[in-house]
């Protein structure tokens, strides 16, 4: 049995049972089957997910992290996700480790607050500044390949313009985006990006080992 496991596990019972059905828990497992990460999930509603969905980007960040720099792997508390549906959630993203002392479980706390920000909204017309604070939320992901097409989305967005119109020094910028956000760690990723940037696998590795030979260790499906 592992006794880590079921410790967390009966910790994400007590915190839904105490923060209600907005609140959801999930347990990813960091070290077994990364496409279908999520070994444990109370009030799934609130995202859609279950038991066998896939990671989240914090998952992914923690794999690279594990690997390249395990003392940079820090949790995130208290940050804004989005999901699917437009629900706001305030989240907090912890790192579990197991018996042996390597980082295991990835345990994340989603707490639907799309009620209160209407609350907030309606109290901030009196009080609002000129200045605010950017609460941009992170979009909440069901899938590895909706994961995919959302990393390639921002690469995209890096670079500013249209691959169409992008030279090789901007494809090989989005590409780099790619691999430092963990994209490669997805089975087949390197089909789907060699042709959706209009080049060969061969060219995709090229360019990923160009970022090697700079020093810098790099990931690979």
């Amino acid at each position: 049995m592992d006794h880590t496991l079921e410790l967390i596990k009966q910790m994400a019972k007590g915190l839904a049972k105490q923060f209600g059905s907005d609140c959801e828990i999930v347990i990813h497992d960091l070290k077994e089957d990364i496409e279908h990460s999520v070994v444990y999930i109370v009030n799934g509603h609130v995202t859609k997910r279950r038991i066998g969905d896939g990671p989240s980007r914090a998952v992914l960040n923690a794999i690279d992290m594990m690997e390249n720099n395990p003392d940079g792997l820090k949790d995130h508390l208290a940050y804004l996700t989005k999901t699917a549906s437009g629900k706001i959630l305030k989240s907090s993203t912890m790192y579990i480790r197991d018996e042996s002392g390597e980082v295991r479980y990835l345990f994340a706390i989603n707490y639907d607050i799309s009620g209160l920000l209407f609350i907030d909204k309606s109290i901030k017309t009196l009080i609002e500044t000129e200045s605010e604070i950017d609460r941009t939320p992170e979009p909440i992901i069901n899938n590895v390949q909706d994961l995919l097409n959302l990393l390639i989305q921002q690469s995209v967005d890096l670079i500013g313009k249209p691959v169409a119109l992008m030279n090789k020094e901007d494809k090989m910028e989005a590409i780099r985006f790619l691999n430092d956000k963990g994209a490669f760690l997805i089975t087949k990723s390197g089909d789907k990006v060699s042709k959706y940037f209009g080049i060969s696998k061969y060219t995709l590795y090229n360019y990923i080992d160009l970022k090697k030979k700079n020093g810098q260790k790099t990931e690979t499906e």
